[in-house]
C-alpha cells in the first residue's frame, strides 16, 4: 500500500510515526475530527491499519496524507 518514496506503511503504529517523522503530528491533529477523539491519546499504540479500520478513516488517504509532510532526507 505504500509506495517507495513513502516510509510510513500501514503496519507502522502511531508512536512510530510521530518518533520518526515529528511533522506527522499535525496531520493526525486533522484527523482528530474525523476520529471524534485524539488519535495520539486513544491510539497511539495501534498500527495505522488498526486506527483507520477503528475510526471508519480512509487508510490509503492517512498514509498519502502522513507522506506528504515529510521532509525529503538529503
Amino acid at each position: 500500500m505504500s509506495d517507495t518514496n513513502n516510509p510510513i506503511h500501514p503496519e507502522m503504529t502511531v508512536l512510530d510515526v510521530i518518533s520518526r517523522y515529528r511533522q506527522t503530528e499535525a496531520v493526525f491533529k486533522r484527523y482528530d475530527a474525523r476520529a471524534g477523539e485524539c488519535i495520539c491519546c486513544q491510539a497511539l499504540f495501534e498500527s495505522l491499519r488498526d486506527v483507520a479500520e477503528k475510526y471508519h478513516l480512509d487508510l490509503k488517504g492517512l498514509v498519502a496524507d502522513l507522506g506528504s509532510v515529510m521532509q525529503p532526507t538529503k
